[in-house]
């Protein structure tokens, strides 16, 4: 039994099937790709219980009980889409293949971290290879959503004026 983006799914398989295989075949989860299958480039990168972790080194039965989220779980959520907008400014993205692992290891961190510097970003995307881009764009898109995820996050802090405020002001 696993818990896949809320859901629950009661699946039969084999003892030494990935979590990579499982999402992908069985749940047709597909944003989770399949690149090295070897923990080399984090194309498949999810996280489970709210740690960032390889798909493709994970064994699904290992997976009972822990709550996982792929980048399809997360897509209407701010951070995300702030990230996704970013990417796209900041031309983080050319083949868009290593796109999710990097879209989800930004999510992680922005989740855990709202500030982060550089050099934060850049270890928490180490584990995702990106063979087009380079990652100056990669960095500069998170830290771009970083920014507009602050500056949103004060102007929603801020109360607005009632229009009684606004009369008394003029």
């Amino acid at each position: 039994k696993l818990q896949v983006n809320g859901s629950s799914y009661n699946l039969f398989i084999e003892p030494r099937r990935t979590l990579l295989s499982v999402l992908r075949d069985d749940l047709f989860l597909t944003g989770t790709k399949k690149v090295g299958d070897q923990g080399e480039c984090g194309a498949c990168s999810v996280i489970i219980d709210g740690k960032l972790v390889y798909a493709c080194l994970t064994l699904a039965i290992a997976c009972q009980g822990k709550e996982i989220q792929t980048i399809e779980s997360i897509k209407d959520d701010s951070r995300l889409k702030a990230i996704q907008k970013a990417f796209i400014e900041e031309d983080g993205y050319q083949c868009g293949f290593c796109t999710p692992g990097m879209l989800i290891a930004g999510f992680a961190l922005l989740r855990e971290n709202s500030d982060p510097t550089e050099e934060e970003i850049r270890l928490a995307i180490s584990g995702n290879i990106c063979r087009c881009t380079g990652y100056d764009m990669i960095i500069d898109g998170v830290l771009l959503a970083a920014r507009e995820l602050k500056e949103s996050s004060k102007a929603a802090d801020k109360p607005e004026l009632s229009t009684s405020d606004k009369e008394r002001r003029t």
